[in-house]
C-alpha cells in the first residue's frame, strides 16, 4: 500500500534508495506532486507509465537539481534557454529543447526534444541534489485525472500500490509548470502556468510565437508535451463549465430535475444559488485560484452528496490562462 513519509533524513534516504533501485516515489514539487523515477533507467520509466496508465508516446519532464545539470540533457542550449533558466529556475517553468543522444526514447515519447525543469520545492531540490541525476516526474495521479497537490491526494490515487510518498505539504503553486518550447524558430508557450507569457517575453525581449488554430499545423510543428490532450486534469464525475446567464439557467434546470450539483464559483451572483454543495474561490486573484482549484475539484469529486460538478468560467485576461487551460480540458465548456 502507499505510504506517506514525513520529511526527515531517514525518509529522504529511503526515497533515494527506492529511486536508485528503479522504483517510483511520490515527490512534492511547488507545482503538483510528481510520480518520480530515474529518468536514465528504462525499466524505472516504464513503471511510471504502468502505474499511471499513461500512453507511452506521451513525453515526460525531467527534473534536475540545477541548470548546469539540465544542459547535459540537451544537444543544444541556446542563449534563450540560458536567459530563461537564469530568470525562472528553480521554479515552475519547463524548457523544451533538442535532446542529447543519451536521453531515453521512453522519456521523450520518441521525439527529438526533451522537457527539462529545476523545481523550487526544498524537498525536491534536496532529493535531486543527493540523487545526482535526472528524475522523470509526471503528476502523481492516474492518467487524465485531477493532479495531486498534497501527499494524501497521491496516497488516494495509488492506495493499493507499493509507493513511498514524501510529504512536502500542500503545493505552493497548485497547477503544473509553464512549458515553453525553444526547439523551433521562435519561442512559444505550449502550456500556460504560473510563469506568465508576459514575464517570458520580458526576459527574452521578444514576442512569443502564437499557436496556430489549425489543428493539422499544430500536429506537424509542435512537440507533444505533458498535459496537452483535449481531455485532461479531469474529475471522475461529469463536470461542466458555464458562465453568466447560461450558468444560472443550467443551475435552475438541474434543481428542477432533481440533479445533485456541486458548484465552484467566483462571482457573488451565484452565492445564493440552490445547490447541494458549494465552493467559492477568489475571482480577483489568479494565483490563489490556481493554488486551490485542484484540491476543490478533488473534494467535490470524492463527495457522495453530488452527481455533477459545475464550474463558473473564470475571468479571461492573460493572468488566468493557466486556470482556463486546465478547466477547459477538465470539463465540458461553454462560454
Amino acid at each position: 500500500m502507499a505510504t506517506i513519509l514525513p520529511i526527515h533524513d531517514r525518509n529522504i534516504e529511503l526515497a533515494l534508495a527506492a529511486l536508485r533501485a528503479g522504483e517510483c516515489i511520490g515527490l512534492p514539487t511547488e507545482t503538483v506532486y510528481g510520480l518520480a523515477a530515474d529518468a536514465s533507467n528504462a525499466a524505472a520509466v516504464a513503471k511510471i507509465f504502468a502505474l499511471k496508465g499513461r500512453p507511452t508516446n506521451h513525453p515526460l519532464i525531467v527534473h534536475l537539481a540545477r541548470a548546469s545539470d539540465a544542459r547535459a540533457w540537451a544537444s543544444e542550449w541556446s542563449d534563450d534557454a540560458e536567459k530563461l533558466a537564469n530568470a525562472f529556475w528553480p521554479g515552475p517553468m519547463t524548457l523544451i529543447v533538442k535532446r542529447a543522444p543519451q536521453v531515453l526514447d521512453a522519456v521523450t515519447g520518441g521525439q527529438d526534444t526533451v522537457g527539462l525543469r529545476v523545481p523550487s520545492h526544498p524537498v525536491a531540490l534536496r532529493l535531486l541534489s543527493q540523487f545526482d541525476g535526472g528524475v522523470a516526474a509526471p503528476s502523481a495521479n492516474k492518467f487524465g485525472h485531477v493532479s495531486p497537490t498534497s501527499a494524501q491526494h497521491v496516497a488516494s490515487e495509488f492506495a493499493s500500490d507499493d509507493l513511498l510518498i514524501l510529504d512536502g505539504g500542500e503545493c505552493a503553486v497548485g497547477v503544473e509548470s509553464t512549458i515553453i518550447d525553444l526547439s523551433g524558430k521562435q519561442p512559444r508557450v505550449l502550456r500556460p502556468g504560473r510563469v506568465r507569457a508576459r514575464e517570458l517575453e520580458h526576459v527574452l525581449a521578444t514576442p512569443l510565437a502564437r499557436r496556430t488554430q489549425d489543428a493539422t499545423r499544430v500536429a506537424e510543428d509542435t512537440p507533444r508535451v505533458s498535459g496537452s490532450l483535449d481531455s485532461h486534469y479531469a474529475p471522475r464525475k461529469k463536470a461542466l463549465m458555464l458562465a453568466g446567464d447560461a450558468l444560472d439557467i443550467f443551475l435552475n434546470a438541474a434543481r428542477d430535475a432533481g440533479k445533485r450539483v456541486g458548484l465552484i464559483h467566483h462571482s457573488p451572483r451565484f452565492a445564493g444559488s440552490r445547490v447541494n454543495e458549494r465552493v467559492r474561490l477568489d475571482g480577483a486573484n489568479a494565483a490563489r485560484f490556481e493554488h486551490e482549484i485542484y484540491a476543490k475539484l478533488r473534494t467535490l469529486d470524492d463527495s457522495t452528496g453530488i452527481d455533477l460538478i459545475v464550474v463558473e468560467t473564470p475571468p479571461q485576461d492573460t493572468d488566468w490562462d493557466a486556470v482556463n487551460d486546465r478547466l477547459q480540458r477538465a470539463t465540458f465548456s461553454s462560454m
